[in-house]
């Protein structure tokens, strides 16, 4: 089995896929490491649909050309409450031969049962 591109190290089956296919993400570590990876194989509809409404885009453009996700680390995940969570990582990528890296604390809601992404605060 192939380990799952979120770094969890858990095979992905057992990991964020489950979350792709439909299963809610119990935590917003959970729900930010399937993003990540529905970021990695351009599964924009996920990230919409996880994506609170009152910050979501209309849509998503397609990754750029060559564009290649190289690994995450979450830093720091905390609740604040029983609906309100923050998620620090580092996601970093490929593009045209440079390094990119991309930190961010994100902020994460959970309504009707459901964590969805509602913004972030990009680091340095």
């Amino acid at each position: 089995m192939t380990d799952c591109v979120c770094g969890s190290g858990r095979a992905g089956t057992d990991c964020c896929a489950r979350y792709h296919a439909g299963e809610v993400a119990p935590t917003p570590e959970a729900l930010m490491r399937s993003r990540y990876s529905a970021y990695v194989h351009d599964r924009r509809d996920y990230l919409l649909a996880t994506w609170h409404p009152d910050t979501r885009p209309v849509e998503l453009p397609p990754p750029e050309p060559g564009l290649r996700w190289l690994g995450l680390e979450v830093r720091r995940s905390s609740l604040q409450d029983a609906d309100h969570g923050t998620v620090e990582f580092v996601a970093r990528s490929k593009l045209g031969g440079r390094a990119h890296r991309m930190h961010e604390t994100s902020r994460f809601v959970r309504e009707h049962g459901r964590w969805y992404y509602l913004d972030g605060d990009f680091g340095r």
